[in-house]
């Protein structure tokens, strides 16, 4: 691989694309723009093999990964509804998975696999939508790509205490607002010990799993349509959104696929 950080070797990556009748500036903004996008995907990948290194629940297959697309399946991705230009997929209206439930790490894979990820739920007006999709679909709750930073790195001045600074949306790699936020955030008022979410029930009261993934449920505790953390392994439904990211990785890889 030619390296160009000095001014010899700069000079030297010029003349071979000239040589080549490309022009250098060309192939410089490319592969600038390939890191960038790839950057995303990278991370991603090594943010959730770091989480579930490090998660400390029940039991889990061996040699479970975040999946990397599938190009024949963005090519066939199902797409319920667009809005905004976004195209969304929601699992209880797809007869192949209409009595499917994943636990959280299953539904991202399944969305992945698909050039898309569990909804991130970055705006008040995406928030309202999918809470309206759920409650016309009469579903009880469903995962998002929130998550609880809990591995290697998370002791980080900015993260704490991790549960009011250190939930952030895994599919666009975003904070979420502090949970004392109410005003920006929609975390339930109740839950199961009629503490404000997140309360971390499960591990707390039940010394089970931590709950450091972020579920949406349907009036569960009369609460209306809210968020609660919920520990990643429970099995719910689940909304895919397109990633651009996944979608560019491979229109480049593959650039005869029409996805």
């Amino acid at each position: 691989m030619l390296k160009i950080a000095t001014r010899e070797n700069n000079r030297s990556y010029i003349n071979m694309m000239a040589r080549k009748k490309i022009p250098y500036w060309i192939q410089a903004s490319f592969v600038s723009d390939l890191i960038n996008m790839l950057q995303k995907v990278i991370i991603g990948a090594l943010l959730i093999a770091l989480t579930q290194g490090q998660f400390q629940g029940p039991p889990r297959p061996v040699g479970r990964i975040l999946e990397p697309p599938v190009p024949v399946l963005c090519a066939q991705r199902t797409i319920h509804e667009r809005v905004s230009g976004k195209g969304y997929f929601y699992s209880w209206k797809d007869p192949r998975t209409a009595n499917v439930e994943e636990d959280w790490l299953g539904g991202r894979n399944y969305c992945r696999q698909r050039c898309m990820d569990l909804v991130s739920l970055e705006t008040g007006a995406e928030n309202d939508f999918i809470k309206r999709r759920i409650v016309e679909g009469n579903i009880k709750y469903i995962w998002t790509s929130g998550r609880l930073c809990d591995f290697k790195g998370c002791d980080r001045p900015d993260l704490q205490p991790l549960n009011i600074n250190g939930w952030f949306w895994t599919a666009e790699l975003k904070k979420l607002p502090p949970t004392t936020d109410r005003a920006h955030s929609d975390w339930s008022g109740t839950g199961g010990i009629n503490k404000p979410q997140p309360d971390n029930r499960e591990f707390i009261q039940q010394n089970g799993a931590p709950e450091h993934c972020l579920a949406i449920l349907n009036n569960f505790y009369n609460d209306g349509v809210h968020w609660h953390d919920v520990a990643c392994h429970h099995r719910k439904p689940f909304v895919c959104e397109e990633s651009e990211s996944l979608l560019s990785y491979v229109r480049f890889t593959h650039p005869k696929l029409r996805v």
